[in-house]
This record gives C-alpha cells, sequence and structure tokens, in this order.
C-alpha cells in the first residue's frame, strides 16, 4: 500500500517548525475552506533526536507543538550515534503508525541526507575499512571535507563539513565505488518514491530575510543561555564530540577553550550559518527542478 505523506523543507531559520504544526491543525484554502491534515510530525533532524541540545538546534518547545505529536525529538543522549539508517528504520515505523490510525504523517527538518534516504533509498552497503578509517583520523575536519568535494562534489554538497563521522563514511564509500551512488529510483513517477506518495511544501525565503532572521535568531539563542548549553554538553561529551554536534556547539566550544573572543561569537556563527543555509537552498533548487515544486515565500515564525 502506497502511504501519503508531507514533507515541509526549508533553509535553517525559514519556519518549517511553525508550518508543519499549521498544517497537522489545518488550514485554509484559496476559498477559505478548512483543510483538515489531522497529522503527526515525524523531525527530520539529525541533532534534535539528543537530549539537551535545545537551545543550538532551536528545538521546539511543548507549547509551541500545540498539542500535536511530535516523532523522534529527544530519544538519544549525546554521546550515542545515530544514523541515516536510524533514521530510515525508525521513521519507516512511525509513518506505518500514524497512517494506520488514520492520520497524516508530516516530515519536518532541515537534514536533507534523511529526506534522500528515507524516500530514495540508502546509499549502497559498503563494509567498513579498519585501516583507511585510522587514515583518515588523521587530516583535520576541513581537509576531510575538501577530499570529498574534490572526488565527489554532489556528494559533498549534501554533508554537513563539520560531521567528521560522516565524511570519512563518504570517503570509504567513494574509496570503494568511485562515488556514493545517486539514490534515485528510476522507475519512481515524480512525487512517489520506495512506496510514498510524497506531497512537498518547500519554504524559502528571500537571502535578505532569511539572513536577518538567522542573525535574531543567534541573538536570541545567546540571550537564552546558549553558551551555557554548550557548556554542559561539552562536560558531558568531551570536544570531539562536540565539535561533531554543528556549528554552534564546534564554534562555542572554541570560546570555551579560549580559542576566540566572546565578541567573535555572534559574527562567526552568523557566517558559518549563512553559508550553511546557501548549500541548504542549493539541494531545494535541486529538489525543485526534480519534482516540479515551487518555492514559498514565507514569513513565519520559527525553524
Amino acid at each position: 500500500m502506497v502511504r501519503q505523506i508531507l514533507c515541509i523543507a526549508g533553509p535553517t531559520a525559514s519556519g518549517k517548525s511553525s508550518r508543519a504544526v499549521e498544517e497537522a491543525l489545518g488550514r485554509s484554502t484559496s476559498t477559505g475552506e478548512a483543510l483538515a491534515r489531522d497529522g503527526e510530525i515525524i523531525s527530520v533532524d539529525s541533532r534534535q533526536v539528543y537530549r539537551g541540545l535545545d537551545i543550538g538546534t532551536e528545538k521546539i518547545s511543548a507549547e509551541e507543538m500545540r498539542g500535536v505529536p511530535h516523532h523522534l525529538i529527544d530519544i538519544r543522549e549525546p554521546e550515542e550515534s545515530y544514523s541515516a539508517g536510524d533514521f530510515v528504520q525508525d521513521a519507516t515505523r512511525l509513518i506505518e503508525d500514524i497512517s494506520a490510525r488514520g492520520k497524516l504523517p508530516i516530515l519536518v527538518g532541515g537534514t536533507h541526507f534523511y529526506f534522500n534516504a528515507l524516500i530514495n533509498g540508502l546509499p549502497a552497503r559498503v563494509d567498513a575499512d579498519p585501516a583507511l578509517r585510522k587514515e583518515l583520523e588523521q587530516p583535520s575536519t576541513e581537509e576531510l571535507y575538501a577530499r570529498v568535494v574534490e572526488r565527489d562534489a554532489r556528494r559533498a554538497a549534501e554533508l554537513d563539513p563539520l560531521n567528521r563521522r560522516r565524511l570519512i563514511r563518504a570517503l570509504e564509500i567513494i574509496t570503494s565505488l568511485g562515488a556514493v551512488p545517486q539514490r534515485y529510483p528510476k522507475d519512481c513517477p515524480i512525487g512517489q518514491s520506495c512506496g510514498y506518495q510524497v506531497e512537498w511544501i518547500v519554504i524559502d525565503p528571500p537571502r535578505e530575510e532569511l539572513q536577518e532572521r538567522i542573525d535574531a535568531r543567534l541573538e536570541q539563542a545567546l540571550g537564552r543561555g546558549l553558551v551555557d548549553e554548550v557548556r554542559r554538553v561539552r562536560e558531558a561529551v568531551g570536544d570531539t564530540r562536540l565539535s561533531e554536534l554543528g556549528l554552534e556547539y564546534k564554534i562555542v566550544g572554541e570560546f570555551l577553550r579560549n580559542e576566540r573572543t566572546e565578541d567573535s561569537l555572534l559574527p562567526m556563527l552568523s557566517a558559518k550559518l549563512w553559508q550553511y543555509a546557501r548549500r541548504q537552498k542549493a539541494w531545494l533548487r535541486k529538489l525543485r527542478d526534480e519534482h516540479t515544486i515551487s518555492a514559498e515565500l514565507s514569513h513565519p515564525d520559527r525553524s
């Protein structure tokens, strides 16, 4: 049976989470008629799975959920791993359960690799290579990313340049197969892949608006205690793991190690998150080209 799912994608700070809640509760059509989605939300976010990463990931609060069930949030400790394979397994189970109860699964988030893995399938299986992994532990994260860019630019565009584990895994696959295989089944019609009938909502605000929203979100995060949150996470997981948990945790971690000044936090975070948002926007352009989806210019309240 083909399951219907709604996927909401957009760059960081574009307003995905609030839009998902509105969709789950129902929205008005162009005729003013109420559209009852009656949905439940599945988070497509590789960091919101971790407990304690609240401010840095802009995790939605219970009040903002407005009674809509949210899944795959706070299901792991920060020191634990969570892979695309784990996500596909969990999301598949949740889609079946939510659909069986007559509700609409709504998938929302910014981890585009997870969307690809669920809808188009995981990459070809390549066994771990302990010798190669030991060798790849030596270069810096920046050098690892540069190697992926050089050898498989398409895959590099989908990766977080700070996530060493995924960069090393990509290089393992590239070394074995020459490139990370694309996961787009040729026999799946537009909007339908791997047993899902997919409806997409793409939220893609203009550059100037998005930059303002990123800066405002960062100022709020620092005011809400981002530095203290990163300090607690660092004490629990150490510096190596901290740097794998995203830009906010890596850069604030550098401040906590006296490698940068407090005054540099906001401008550095703003610059790096904008670079990340640009990569997300590039993925969204590719998504629209493949699925003939029109982007929405939206002015919601949160990412």
